[in-house]
């Protein structure tokens, strides 16, 4: 999604989407709005709106509203230290299928008044905060990493729902492994670190 819209929400699911993946959601209200939108009443407030999304998951229109509220994904993202200070409000929403922190947007928000980013342990002991109020009310942990070392050590941990890297880092990776072995220079580029 791009932002935490009802209009947003609507318009994908209803093009067939089998779920959502909110950013940037730091409050309660913001966590209720977000499940809300993905609900059919008496769950929530998603409008019934054409029968595309029906065709794309194979069925008829009754049956696909009948059970699009316990089938539809909804993940809201965990990018701003707020959202960290109110876990246990935001994670407990009903409705909720997942938590997703997204580590750049999230260390962004935990700036120094000199504008650096927070140190490595702080940064641990946030990730740690998140993924124990994850736990404590029963909502699957997510973590984007950056390679598959970094998958392996989130497992350990106890994260539960995991990406890896992006498609333009994993690109520019398969470009420069082949270079390197061809004796070719190093593609640069200031995407290719995250």
């Amino acid at each position: 999604m791009p932002s935490n819209r009802h209009d947003h929400i609507k318009r994908v699911l209803n093009n067939g989407a089998h779920g959502i993946v909110v950013p940037m959601v730091n409050t309660r209200e913001e966590a209720l709005a977000a499940v809300a939108a993905a609900k059919y009443p008496p769950a929530g407030n998603r409008s019934v709106g054409g029968s595309v999304h029906a065709l794309n998951f194979g069925t008829t229109a009754g049956d696909y509203f009948a059970r699009a509220n316990d089938e539809i994904l909804v993940v809201l993202q965990c990018e701003h230290i707020q959202a960290v200070d109110d876990a246990d409000a935001v994670f407990s929403v009903p409705g909720i299928d997942a938590i997703f922190v997204g580590p750049n947007d999230l260390a962004a928000s935990m700036r120094g008044k000199d504008g650096r980013p927070p140190g490595g342990e702080l940064s641990a002991q946030t990730h740690k905060r998140i993924l124990q109020a994850c736990q404590r009310n029963k909502v699957p942990a997510g973590f984007h990493c950056t390679s598959a070392d970094e998958v392996l050590q989130r497992i350990e941990e106890g994260w539960q729902f995991l990406a890896v890297g992006s498609e333009l880092r994993m690109m520019l990776d398969g470009v420069n492994a082949v270079m390197q072995k061809l004796g070719g220079t190093r593609v640069k580029s200031e995407i290719a670190k995250y």
